[in-house]
């Protein structure tokens, strides 16, 4: 009901833009970007503003924390953001309400799950075997992150109510004051939360979510159709600069990463940004090139089939373009 009623608000606004389009239209130079929301997930982005890589395309990019791909989704089709940055989940979910200039995926910046499976004991050598008859905090019920957690738990042969508990009782944002209060055994956490937990003795890192569940589009860079029609060459301009923090990001260090990124990320503490990152790089987040493959863009139907959020299934070549994302993979 969420997701309908917030899609059904942006048809709304999409008219009320038509009626002043040229106040909506963006600047020459300018990209408005929103993001699902602000995370070291995203570092390569931030190493792109960072290192100068969008002026380098002489473009200007604004940034709008859009809490929410159902914000995300929105500001896009009310032509009050020019590039989304959120998981595919969302581009499946208004395709299917019938929304014909639906956005499209042009460009996947994460490859798996950033969140890693934390626990109030150190754990060597851990093993899903060690949650039995546990329980799991999972955030939101239909979220992306409780999602691919479910996913994770039910391949591992674990049913809600069974053998462990599957908490959706705690948006995902509260999940870590939750954790420290006493709440549950097990829960998955972003980073640096992650790190921050382990620094202050709250908690360990015991697995990594995303290579547990596959790869997957978990973070895309999103257009509709008619802005990728009649701004190709910005859209162009604007993947080649990040893919260029992409590959920065993965042939330097963590501490050469942080130092560039900390501005940023005001008030997160040096050796917490290059705990984070290390993690990350480890664990391999991101994609080398910015091609969505279609095993990839399967699974993740498979994750949402699974958790029961899925009517009906999506062609591919429907959701993902990936006309300038081959070009610039191609050497």
């Amino acid at each position: 009901m969420k997701k309908t009623v917030t899609i059904a608000l942006a048809l709304l606004l999409v008219a009320v833009c038509a009626v002043g389009f040229a106040a909506c239209q963006t600047d020459g130079n300018v990209i408005r970007l929103n993001e699902v929301t602000h995370s070291l997930f995203y570092t390569p982005q931030y190493l792109a503003m960072a290192l100068g890589y969008f002026e380098e395309e002489g473009l200007t990019v604004e940034v709008t924390n859009g809490q929410g791909a159902d914000n995300v989704m929105t500001a896009l089709l009310t032509n009050n953001a020019d590039i989304g940055l959120m998981g595919c989940e969302a581009n499946i979910y208004v395709y299917l309400q019938g929304k014909k200039d639906f956005p499209r995926v042009v460009a996947q910046l994460t490859k798996r799950d950033g969140s890693f499976l934390v626990g109030r004991e150190e754990i060597s050598n851990f093993d899903y075997r060690n949650i039995d008859n546990k329980t799991v905090l999972m955030g939101r019920k239909g979220g992306t992150p409780a999602m691919i957690l479910q996913y994770v738990l039910n391949n591992k042969g674990y049913t809600d109510g069974v053998n462990i508990t599957m908490d959706y009782s705690i948006e995902f944002g509260a999940l870590a004051p939750a954790f420290t209060d006493g709440t549950g055994d097990f829960v998955p956490l972003f980073e640096p939360v992650a790190s921050q937990m382990v620094k202050e003795g709250r908690g360990y890192i015991l697995s990594a979510i995303g290579m547990d569940s596959g790869e997957i589009p978990y973070t895309c860079y999103s257009v509709t159709a008619k802005y990728l029609q009649d701004y190709p060459d910005k859209v162009e301009k604007f993947l080649r600069a990040v893919w260029k923090g992409t590959d920065y990001a993965l042939k330097h260090s963590p501490e050469d990463i942080a130092q560039l990124v900390e501005p940023y990320f005001e008030g997160t503490g040096r050796d917490l940004l290059v705990a984070a990152i290390a993690n990350y790089q480890n664990f391999d987040v991101w994609n080398v090139s910015p091609v969505t493959s279609k095993d990839a863009f399967n699974r993740m139907q498979d994750i949402m089939q699974n958790a029961g959020e899925l009517t009906s299934r999506v062609e591919y070549d429907t959701i993902v373009d990936n006309g300038i994302a081959n070009k610039l993979a191609t050497p």
